[in-house]
């Protein structure tokens, strides 16, 4: 059951991965296979901490982490790729987010605010059936100041047209609700 503040929002704000798809843990499977496969070794917890960090992002903490000299970018999208392949199919919803999402359909703004790369949040908003009900996505490759920088949500609301303090965030992650807090908006921690 979420939790939602009484307050008339202009718009909701949400979460991909973790928040409205059941994804963290085939992307952190997807992410201690790929790095193992490139000699680094790493508990899926470590994910869950750097969620909503923009892939190549959290190649480069890894690397800061561990004083490895992983490539951010091929390791990403080998990453990506691995997902896609293996576990893209079996992404379940999280029900009570999309249903959020679906009965705001109409009666508010709709964006999707996630540090993960545009062909994968467009498909699994695809595969959860809520892709036409979106009305702005904001990937990894749109911000160059990803989660925990504000930069995400607030564009997000400058392209939906609505100002931030009328927006109402749905996450899951530490970093994406420090996004919302610095960005000057309410949320629901999912």
């Amino acid at each position: 059951m979420l939790s939602i503040p009484k307050k008339d929002y202009s718009a909701f704000l949400y979460d991909c991965d973790g928040t409205l798809a059941d994804t963290m843990a085939p992307h952190a499977q997807a992410w201690v296979e790929e790095l193992a496969r490139h000699g680094l070794t790493i508990e899926a917890a470590l994910i869950y901490e750097l969620a909503g960090m923009p892939a190549i992002k959290t190649v480069i903490e890894l690397n800061r982490r561990f004083g490895t000299t992983l490539d951010p970018e091929s390791i990403a999208a080998s990453k990506e790729q691995r997902f896609l392949n293996e576990y893209m199919t079996k992404i379940e919803p999280i029900h009570a987010v999309v249903d959020h999402l679906k009965a705001s359909f109409g009666k508010a703004k709709i964006a999707v605010v996630s540090g993960g790369r545009t062909k994968v949040v467009n498909r699994t908003l695809s595969l959860l059936g809520i892709a036409d009900m979106v009305e702005v996505v904001i990937c990894a490759e749109d911000v160059k100041h990803g989660k925990p920088h504000p930069e995400p949500f607030l564009m997000a609301a400058e392209r939906l047209g609505v100002a931030p303090e009328t927006c109402l965030v749905f996450e899951d992650g530490e970093l994406g609700i420090q996004s919302a807090i610095a960005a000057g908006m309410d949320f629901v921690r999912v």
